[in-house]
């Protein structure tokens, strides 16, 4: 019996269900998983040990492929709980080993059943260390992934159709993932073992998230510090926001190239600014804030993706072991004697984190709400606090 599913198993692993197709013409073979069909994106690559299923509902990977380096994808299974989206945005997965059958007290499902659920197109079974080496020395290429059961593939189609597609550079995904109208966070906080999400009914102070694709556990972190959150679609004019009165404006993290993006959203930022309302940006928002100060941004080789990327505070000469997710970065020679440098990564020197002199306007590059990751930057969502503090004391005098 052991024996015959052993020859099945390697039958299977030798039968070709599923391909992926490069621009540079390299093509790797696997077995397909997930969603039958094709996706086109950037393939990149993610080096977290843990939370897939946080990675894959991140809305910030819109447009992307994302090939886990870490070989054991889908060990513990699928929940409700572990989501960043209602909505996956996500073009594609690529995992070392098959999935196998999850072991753990929260799963309720698969995760195969999960991506096809969400319509995700993956492969497995391929080198994930050689296609990582590739994108290390030659940046993150455009990809397609091709899922057929029947194991036949136009390769020289899908080889053309990754070339075609136009990728992330100059490329606005913020307003494909954004909400459509305006919604109240529904106050629920940070999970806890055996408590799992509860909920905060207190609402001491009034945010307003502007959503570019904003993580659900952003919002989590907001209740934990008795929030009221009103979510608005990253389309939003100041004036529209400033009538809600908050207390304290956030931009969230998101897809695409922020200067795409700026189009519409520096605008918006620039005026905002000038009313000295606390201001916290993360990822994106960190981007959009830094175009706003009239700074510059590019598209990074490969870019930042994992739950393991030390970053150094310069005020508190602290290191900071983070979760990063992100293709473009802040040009430091573009930064105006206004801003400050707060924080740089300790792998490329990149800027990480910056502030306003003269204000309480501060970002981050990288993801303090973690989810997955460590939990050495959650202190920036107390800073924003304490600066919401003293603008709502103000605000009563």
């Amino acid at each position: 019996m052991t024996l015959k599913r052993k020859n099945k198993t390697s039958h299977l692993s030798n039968f070709n269900t599923a391909i992926l197709a490069l621009e540079n013409k390299s093509v790797f073979k696997g077995i397909g998983l997930g969603h039958m069909g094709e996706a086109t994106g950037e393939v990149c690559f993610n080096t977290s040990l843990t939370g897939y299923q946080e990675i894959i509902s991140d809305p910030s990977y819109a447009g992307q492929i994302i090939n886990f380096t870490f070989p054991h994808i889908g060990n513990v299974g699928a929940n409700k709980e572990d989501i960043e989206s209602d909505k996956i945005w996500t073009r594609g997965v690529i995992f070392n080993s098959e999935i196998t059958s999850p072991s753990n007290y929260r799963s309720l499902q698969n995760l195969d059943k999960w991506l096809k659920k969400n319509k995700i197109v993956g492969i497995t079974g391929l080198d994930t260390r050689s296609l990582t080496n590739f994108i290390r020395d030659k940046g993150a290429p455009k990809g397609t992934i091709s899922n057929n059961k029947n194991g036949k593939f136009n390769i020289n189609k899908l080889i053309n159709k990754s070339i075609k597609w136009p990728g992330l550079n100059g490329m606005d995904l913020a307003q494909e993932v954004t909400t459509n109208k305006t919604y109240i966070w529904k106050g629920y906080k940070t999970w806890k073992k055996n408590k799992g999400y509860e909920k905060n009914n207190k609402k001491k102070f009034k945010i307003v998230a502007i959503d570019y694709g904003i993580k659900k556990n952003i919002l989590r972190y907001f209740s934990d510090f008795d929030c009221e959150v009103k979510v608005v679609s990253c389309k939003e004019n100041a004036n529209n926001i400033l009538k809600l009165k908050p207390h304290g404006i956030f931009l969230s993290n998101g897809p695409g190239d922020p200067a795409a993006t700026g189009k519409y959203a520096i605008k918006v930022v620039k005026n905002l600014i000038k009313k000295n309302i606390p201001l916290f940006g993360i990822c994106l928002g960190h981007q959009i804030l830094a175009l706003a100060l009239d700074a510059k941004t590019k598209k990074m080789r490969l870019g930042h993706r994992g739950a393991n990327h030390p970053v150094k505070n310069l005020i508190t000469k602290k290191v900071e072991i983070t979760s990063q997710n992100h293709g473009f970065e802040v040009i430091k020679q573009s930064l105006k004697k206004n801003t400050e440098i707060t924080h740089l990564s300790l792998f490329d020197n990149s800027i990480e984190g910056i502030r306003l002199k003269n204000k309480p306007v501060f970002s981050v590059q990288y993801h303090p709400e973690a989810n997955p990751g460590p939990q050495d930057s959650k202190y920036l969502f107390s800073n924003f606090i304490r600066e919401i503090r003293k603008y709502a004391k103000k605000k009563r005098h």
